[in-house]
């Protein structure tokens, strides 16, 4: 992907919150489903799919919001939908009334495991999984007509071309491909394998993990899923890794025999038991502005909540009249994790602002909403020798600051320089913090008529790119780098940097929702 296309996707579905995409995703997949049943092209009618379909909707938002109230809990409607959407192309598709009643029991089951099998306020498993496991091992003592074991009937050669772009563009939202491929690849090579050596020519043996098997379906949007994903990349990519092998290899447990979803709730239970995931949540203590457009809200909590510096949280915020991004968003934390119960997060809320940050700015001191977890790999190296460069635009600051704070009070003696990015000198938050760390800050953007801090030093307006960097920093090529801002600068300026010879480079993409 070059560094054009590669700023388009960015750029456009990071207007789009993940839950929507992957709403989106699969209902056009549903779609795409029915017209290829219009002309015989998948084994089940239009009115079979059709009928499954509504059930699924109907009773799975239905039974969520019945848990919701009997748990005393704000339901997430559109994860509703997402989970039916999901069972639609598990389940087998039907229009018997008796066969109707299993799905409805499904996507009931589905429900009750997002309250039951929760932790903390989330959940363990997969709801789509965990309910299509549950209805095949009831399948195996139930004898009325109509009622069946999950199918997976995605895995359909007609379906593979929606599943292969839809599913990528989750993924890129989502920034979950490494993850998938991990998944993808080694699954393919080991049903390839089983297939060869069970007698089958190699060439189809090759095509049928892709065509007969729902390993793209499952990679994208079941594997990937963030709330049953332990925070770290190398656990996720351990955890995919893992689910292949089970996915893959036949096995039985106890009186269960190996299917795809039973290999990734197996995932599931290794991942919540290796990583500490949880919900919390949070009180609001107060809010400060910090430029003319970006504000700081500070949370408490109850309990500790395990950090790393440049790790990020998603609060889930429910409110009326909710736009198109949803009720959930992502923020990296501002705070440094010394103090584990006070949580920090700074946005900017323009004047056309998302309903989700007018219901934020809303929202009186001492009231409290809900964080679903800690995720994230945009952390400083263990090596306190390593220099390093970190680039922030606007209010991508944010995981900087708390990176920097920490560093300031462990008296933590780092080579470390900052390079700022602004369109106004108005918009350089947490100005007054950055110089009492003492932090080297250079500072792209009109700075002609500004008095800057000691050890900072404007580059003048302009594009940032890899030349003004080499020139401002002469040692670029020695340092790690770390850049946190939109996905256009992201996607022209980290190649561009490997290219002058700068051997990593992490980032952390802010898409101004």
């Amino acid at each position: 992907m070059n560094g054009r296309t590669g700023s388009f996707f960015g750029t456009v579905l990071g207007r789009v919150t993940m839950y929507r995409l992957v709403t989106l995703s699969l209902g056009t997949l549903a779609i795409y489903a029915f017209v290829l049943s219009l002309f015989g092209q998948v084994f089940y009618k239009p009115l079979e799919l059709l009928a499954t379909l509504a059930t699924l909707l109907v009773v799975g938002y239905l039974t969520n919001r019945l848990f919701g109230a009997l748990f005393q809990v704000q339901p997430h409607s559109e994860s509703s939908v997402i989970t039916s959407l999901l069972l639609f192309f598990i389940l087998w598709p039907t229009s018997e009334p008796t066969a109707l009643a299993w799905i409805a029991l499904a996507a009931t089951v589905a429900s009750a495991s997002k309250y039951l099998l929760a932790i903390r306020g989330r959940h363990v498993l997969n709801p789509a999984a965990i309910a299509a496991l549950v209805m095949s091992v009831l399948a195996s003592y139930v004898t009325l007509p109509g009622v069946s074991p999950s199918v997976w009937w995605v895995a359909n050669p007609w379906l593979l071309p929606g599943v292969v772009i839809l599913g990528g563009l989750v993924l890129i939202r989502t920034k979950r491909l490494t993850m998938a491929l991990v998944f993808i690849v080694l699954s393919w090579a080991l049903v390839t394998v089983r297939l060869v050596t069970g007698g089958q020519e190699l060439g189809p043996a090759l095509l049928a993990p892709l065509t007969s098997y729902p390993i793209l379906f499952l990679a994208a949007f079941m594997l990937t899923e963030p709330l049953t994903l332990p925070p770290r990349r190398w656990q996720q990519l351990a955890e995919a890794a893992i689910v292949a092998v089970l996915f893959s290899i036949p096995f039985t447990l106890g009186q269960v025999a190996s299917t795809p979803e039973l290999a990734l709730v197996v995932g599931n239970v290794l991942a919540f038991a290796v990583a500490r995931r949880r919900g919390m949540r949070l009180t609001l203590e107060g809010t400060r502005a910090l430029t003319p457009t970006a504000v700081e809200y500070q949370f408490s909590s109850k309990r500790s909540i395990p950090f790393a510096a440049g790790q990020y949280l998603e609060l889930s915020l429910p409110h009326r009249g909710a736009d198109v991004r949803g009720s959930r968003r992502v923020f990296s934390i501002s705070s440094p994790p010394d103090d584990d119960r006070t949580i920090r997060v700074a946005m900017r809320v323009p004047e056309r602002a998302s309903s989700f940050k007018r219901a934020l700015n809303a929202l009186p001191v001492g009231a409290s909403l809900s964080a679903t977890g800690v995720w994230g790999d945009f952390v400083l190296p263990k090596d306190a020798n390593k220099p390093i460069l970190l680039i922030a635009a606007g209010i991508g600051i944010t995981p900087f600051v708390s990176q920097l704070s920490r560093l300031h009070l462990r008296a933590d003696q780092r080579d470390v320089v900052l390079v700022y990015v602004v369109s106004d000198p108005q918009e350089l938050a947490y100005a007054a913090e950055l110089e009492t760390w003492g932090t080297p800050v250079l500072v792209v953007g009109p700075t002609d008529d500004v008095r800057l801090p000691d050890g900072w030093r404007g580059l003048g307006p302009g594009r940032l790119d890899h030349e003004r960097l080499a020139e401002a920093v002469p040692d670029l090529a020695e340092r790690e780098v770390f850049i946190s801002g939109p996905p256009a600068m992201i996607e022209a300026l980290k190649p561009a940097l490997r290219g002058i010879g700068v051997g990593h480079v992490r980032t952390d993409a802010f898409s101004g929702y």
